[in-house]
């Protein structure tokens, strides 16, 4: 509709329902109803409201919305990104992809354990004198041998193993990797949730295998227990990954908590959470009650507190897997509390320090939770020997500090 210059155009006579055009000598104004800017366009001195529709803003916006649709972090480019920023060296950017791969390798596995035969008891005992299953066996091989290839490795420690092994292929090595290679083995044979477990530390000075030296194997086993016999404290970075519906790999490099899910597609593992934060408290806990007469009453006392109802009418939910893996990482998520306390038949608990405890702790403390033993932090704890158990009560810091005190 053109503008008359003899009179002058009203709000009333202008309708946006169609598209109209107002000629102000060479710029021509787009006005429609459903424009996004709102502008004043002079005619003849006259300041008449018009709706101009940008049509290049709108096109950049919905190109960007488009792109980051497929813009993807993989686990690969995350951690070049920190070791861009100075969080991680090289070597350590290595080790971390190596034990990515291990763990691609074990998920594969493990969801064609049935159709490869691989379900079932091996018929050997590890460390600890339990049963090894296949997936054992096969799944700590495939870890060591990540680790071993990825040359940046100088002792691995594995759950399987008895003792720690200085990694002569890699002896200039800077970095000691404690792992469980495959948490909730037992779950296996019935596809429930399992996991691989790991931390990382660096070495004193007291393990560097020299081939030329003339030190004999025990010595060289000796200096090597006392380099992974650290505290969770000196962790640099840990981790886990989880076999379930999803390939779940969360990691901590000690600046908060981040989860990547292995998109099978093209075979990465993809960021999907950053910074998780666990919820301060919970309503859910996961332990073992099948142990409950063989518990300390003060234990027993805590446990018949979470059932009561009490004033709000809902006492806590149980929910237990058996796995320490999937019954984390539930509550990390969910909030609430995990333990594997000590019992008349296991003294200590079940649970690996190095391989476990204290890994799992580093985790729930970059994501605001806490680890304890019921009377101290797992971190604090010094380990005496490789395979030294603890109890274990881990999740929400609200849950765990009530927990401290019914054992304080």
């Amino acid at each position: 509709m053109a503008v008359s210059t003899a009179t002058t155009p009203t709000t009333s006579s202008l309708s946006f329902s169609h598209l109209s055009f107002f000629q102000h000598k060479k710029t021509s104004f787009l006005c429609t109803k459903n424009s996004i800017v709102k502008r004043k366009c002079e005619h003849r001195g006259v300041h008449v409201k018009c709706m101009v529709l940008e049509k290049s803003s709108a096109a950049e916006a919905k190109k960007t919305k488009r792109q980051s649709v497929y813009k993807l972090q993989t686990l690969t480019s995350w951690l070049l990104k920190q070791e861009q920023d100075g969080i991680i060296d090289a070597e350590l950017t290595i080790v971390l992809s190596s034990i990515s791969m291990a763990c691609k390798q074990i998920a594969s596995l493990v969801q064609r354990a049935g159709i490869s035969k691989l379900t079932g008891v091996h018929g050997a005992f590890n460390a600890h004198g339990e049963d090894q299953k296949k997936l054992d066996v096969v799944s700590n091989e495939v870890f060591s041998n990540c680790l071993r290839a990825s040359g940046r490795t100088g002792i691995i420690a594995s759950e399987e193993e008895d003792v720690p092994v200085a990694v002569e292929e890699s002896y200039y090595g800077n970095y000691i990797v404690v792992f469980d290679p495959l948490d909730g083995s037992s779950n296996i044979d019935a596809a429930v949730s399992t996991g691989s477990i790991f931390g990382i530390y660096t070495p004193t000075d007291d393990c560097l295998l020299d081939l030329e030296d003339s030190t004999t194997l025990d010595t060289v086993e000796q200096r090597c227990i006392v380099n992974v016999c650290q505290p969770g404290n000196n962790l640099l970075a840990a981790g886990y990954c989880m076999y379930s519906s999803s390939v779940i790999f969360v990691l901590t490099l000690g600046n908060g908590v981040f989860s990547f899910t292995l998109d099978p597609m093209f075979g990465e593992f993809i960021l999907t959470q950053e910074n998780i934060q666990i919820p301060k408290a919970g309503k859910i806990y996961a332990f073992n009650e099948g142990n409950y007469q063989l518990w300390d009453d003060r234990l027993k006392k805590y446990i018949d507190h979470l059932k009561d109802p009490g004033p709000s009418g809902k006492p806590y939910s149980a929910r237990y897997i058996g796995s320490l893996v999937g019954d984390f990482h539930r509550t990390l998520l969910y909030g609430g509390i995990y333990g594997y306390p000590r019992n008349k038949k296991s003294r200590n608990g079940k649970l690996r320090l190095l391989y476990e405890c204290a890994p799992m702790s580093f985790i729930v403390e970059q994501a605001g939770g806490k680890g304890s033993d019921g009377q101290q932090r797992i971190l604090d704890i010094q380990p005496v020997e490789i395979h030294q158990r603890v109890p274990l009560y881990i999740g929400s810091i609200e849950e765990v500090e009530k927990l401290e005190k019914y054992f304080s």
